[in-house]
């Protein structure tokens, strides 16, 4: 991002490598607080016009330029849970946390994209962790995400989100309990990429033996297409009815093609029509079988997907 010299300063802003260089951590931040990249694209937008509305002599007053940069990011990103709870309500189906591909694709599939735009994929990245994240309060995501995967001290935490140190504690080990019974036991990268092939080979094969051993039968599919596309509205519960559904989409999918990728840095696919992503699958993985399917065909959250690497 490109900062305009402000009216009032005298010059170049020397500091200005600095104070961009917290751009990656703020976008990491904001997106995982947010589960949306267009948001937290904005968010950053936000935060360093405010920082570039002050005089050079209030910028200098600051002890840390990119601690006040979080912890404004934050409190912007605090504002806009709590207020898309009441969007959220409004929402044509399901909403699902945008998804992102590798960094190494995205970057080219968003045209003019800044590398410093690139969330890190980790743990805290994948689909059923901001999911589970979906169903907290906004001041215990905030709290927990700032303490526990950002590691600030509670006594920072407490300052953003307008609690006592004690209380952010508090909302730190309520998330935690959250994902805990969200939780899933922990199956390898490989074993999950495998069965996310079997089902990709099974599916296109119309194979439905093979796809009822792979779903779980307590197993869940979750479609989110922002009433901007034909989904389901609401999610699909149990393996026989999930795989109903398969069925029914079988006709559509001899006009796709459908494509392994990592999705928020785990094994996913992707389904494609004349080289346009026009839904991506993640899943996930207990044990053997397939626990939950989220399929994201809302084009507006299909962004970094566009133009990624053809099969």
């Amino acid at each position: 991002m490109t900062t305009p010299p402000e009216p009032g300063h005298p010059g170049p802003d020397p500091g200005l490598s600095a104070i961009m260089s917290e751009r990656r951590r703020l976008i990491n931040l904001a997106y995982r607080l947010l589960g949306s990249l267009a948001d937290a694209e904005d968010v950053v937008q936000e935060t360093y016009a405010r920082w570039y509305a002050m005089s050079r002599q209030q910028q200098d007053a600051i002890d840390s330029p990119g601690a006040w940069l979080c912890k404004v990011a934050s409190r912007i990103c605090l504002n806009l849970l709590s207020s898309a709870r009441a969007r959220r309500e409004t929402y044509v189906g399901e909403w699902i946390p945008e998804p992102l591909p590798e960094p190494t694709e995205w970057t080219d599939a968003r045209p003019g994209g800044d590398p410093a735009d690139r969330v890190t994929l980790d743990e805290s990245i994948n689909m059923a962790f901001l999911v589970v994240l979906e169903s907290m309060t906004p001041a215990e995501r905030v709290a927990f995400i700032l303490h526990d995967v950002f590691r600030y001290p509670f006594a920072e935490v407490a300052e953003i989100v307008g609690r006592t140190p004690a209380a952010c504690r508090q909302l730190a080990s309520s998330a935690r309990r959250r994902l805990r019974a969200a939780r899933t036991p922990a199956t390898p990268p490989s074993r999950q990429a495998r069965i996310v092939r079997d089902f990709k080979q099974a599916w296109e094969a119309g194979d439905i033996d093979a796809l009822i051993t792979l779903l779980d039968p307590d197993a869940t599919a979750t479609s989110d297409g922002g009433g901007l596309v034909s989904t389901a509205l609401h999610p699909v519960e149990g393996a026989e009815q999930i795989l109903r559904s398969l069925v029914h989409l079988e006709s559509r999918l001899r006009n796709l093609t459908l494509v392994e990728r990592m999705v928020n840095g785990q094994p996913g696919l992707i389904a494609q029509e004349d080289g346009v992503t026009v839904t991506v699958y993640a899943f996930e993985v207990a044990g053997d079988r397939i626990k939950h399917i989220w399929a994201i065909r809302n084009p507006d959250k299909l962004r970094p997907w566009t133009s990624a690497p053809q099969p």
